[in-house]
């Protein structure tokens, strides 16, 4: 029983990832990436600013 369940599962994910890598075009992936890079720049320089702004206005423990 338990060889059938791994073979239905492997099925299921296999057919599951095949389907999904066939529909990916080559512009989504690019779009992607540049979205990923977008959202790290922004993401170090948000977090810069913030840490230089904030950082002479130490709070009192």
């Amino acid at each position: 029983m338990l060889q059938n369940d791994l073979q239905v599962r492997s099925g299921v994910v296999g057919g599951t990832l095949l389907s999904t890598i066939i529909n990916i075009s080559l512009h989504d992936v690019v779009f992607t990436i540049v979205m990923a890079v977008i959202g790290a720049v922004v993401s170090f320089f948000v977090s810069y600013i913030l840490r230089r702004l904030f950082k002479n206005n130490k709070m009192p423990r």
